[in-house]
């Protein structure tokens, strides 16, 4: 790969000697302060040499980005990069420059909350999605991804992980697109599940003030199903940049339309529990094909079993004037007890055969369909999630079916 890299190095170090990193800045005390504490168990980030190379690659990133600022776990990021390119400071802070736009855009803002909020916010729904049971015990003491999960994304895991282990998991995570951390985190919370389900507030803070040994070849594994199990926009996040990778193409860089998912306001987020998908992601899931040829949407020939459940809980009149294909219909108003519990109807058995699987719910008024979402998570469903815009978003692409008349 010379005759490609040659010339991109030179490149790299030519921008890189042009920057300023003598002259004196702010961040220049707190950086003092982070390096000694930063990954010091190795020999080469441990020496005066590579106290002097931190140094240097951090300032160089501060002054090339002055909308950003420094925050505490910029070294631990710093690390992974310096430790592989120690003899050439200029590759490191390109491959820091590059990664920091597409996994965490914006995290560097001097305001970054609503970055971080909403970012916390999906991971949240995440844990819904895919283990619903830890996540209504964790919500049910208090043990929010903001008591503990701000190191392990604004580092992207190097400030609670080793070196080799960073290494380990970057080399997936770098394949994936910008919201496999997310699938990442979720992968660490299941294999403490076993604890977590087992103590309160207090226990679940202690062990997290001292990550527990965690098995990163498990992690990586499991972060790659979790990630296949997820529908695309579920992660949607209008915080976030655009970008493409070989893993899977990211949403955020799909061209939007129609059918695409709407940026929400942060609170209207907070307030639902499972993640929303958007009307493309549906039809693709479902595998609906368009009335081109025939009166009603069909599904494509596929002998498969189906990846997922459409759950209409709009009233039967409704349903009956136009509907998903293959979708159920369980009207909110009669779907569960008072205590939250689903009535058994020859429906909700079907919804019961379909636990497991991605289920998604549909109806007119957002309201309700986030609120079934969230009492089927209290009944233990994993993949749950809502259609973003709910029915109104199909009608206009033909893809409704009418029922056959009784006779």
């Amino acid at each position: 790969v010379r005759g490609l890299a040659w010339p991109l190095l030179g490149e790299f170090i030519s921008k890189y000697d042009a920057i300023d990193k003598d002259t004196p800045i702010p961040t220049d005390r707190q950086i003092e302060v982070d390096i000694p504490r930063c990954h010091q168990y190795d020999e080469l980030l441990s020496s005066p040499e590579g106290h002097a190379k931190f140094r240097r690659v951090l300032k160089a990133w501060v002054v090339s980005h002055p909308d950003l600022v420094y925050w505490q776990g910029l070294d631990s990021l710093c690390a992974p990069f310096l430790y592989l390119n120690f003899n050439n400071e200029a590759l490191a802070y390109a491959c820091m420059s590059a990664f920091i736009p597409k996994y965490l855009y914006n995290f560097f803002l001097k305001d970054n909350s609503h970055v971080i909020q909403e970012y916390l916010t999906v991971f949240s729904q995440m844990i819904a999605f895919h283990d619903p049971e830890l996540s209504n015990h964790l919500n049910d003491i208090g043990f929010i991804p903001d008591l503990y999960a701000i190191p392990w994304f604004l580092t992207m895991f190097t400030h609670v992980f080793p070196l080799h282990k960073i290494f380990h998991l970057w080399d997936t995570l770098l394949l994936g697109n910008s919201s496999f951390p997310f699938c990442i985190g979720v992968a660490i919370l299941q294999q403490l599940r076993d604890r977590l389900l087992a103590n309160g507030f207090n226990e679940c803070i202690l062990l997290f003030s001292d990550l527990p040994e965690i098995d990163i070849e498990r992690c990586v594994r499991e972060s790659i199903n979790l990630f296949r199990w997820t529908p695309k926009s579920a992660t949607y996040r209008q915080y976030a940049q655009s970008s493409m990778s070989c893993f899977s193409a990211d949403y955020q860089e799909a061209p939007r339309s129609d059918l695409s998912r709407d940026s929400i306001k942060l609170d209207d987020l907070k307030a639902e529990v499972s993640p929303r998908i958007s009307a493309e992601d549906l039809i693709d899931l479902c595998e609906l094909t368009g009335p081109s040829h025939s009166k009603t949407p069909v599904k494509k020939t596929k002998p498969s079993k189906p990846k997922l459940l459409v759950v209409d809980i709009r009233n039967s009149e409704d349903f009956n004037r136009g509907h998903i294909s293959g979708s159920i219909n369980v009207p909110f108003a009669s779907a569960f007890t008072a205590e939250g519990d689903l009535i058994q109807c020859p429906a909700t058995a079907t919804l019961q055969s379909f636990k497991g699987r991605v289920v998604v719910i549909v109806g007119n008024a957002v309201k309700n369909t986030a609120a079934f979402a969230a009492h089927l998570v209290k009944n233990k469903y994993p993949r749950v999630c809502i259609l973003d815009g709910g029915i109104n978003k199909i009608k206009p692409t033909g893809l409704l079916t009418v029922p056959s008349p009784q006779i």
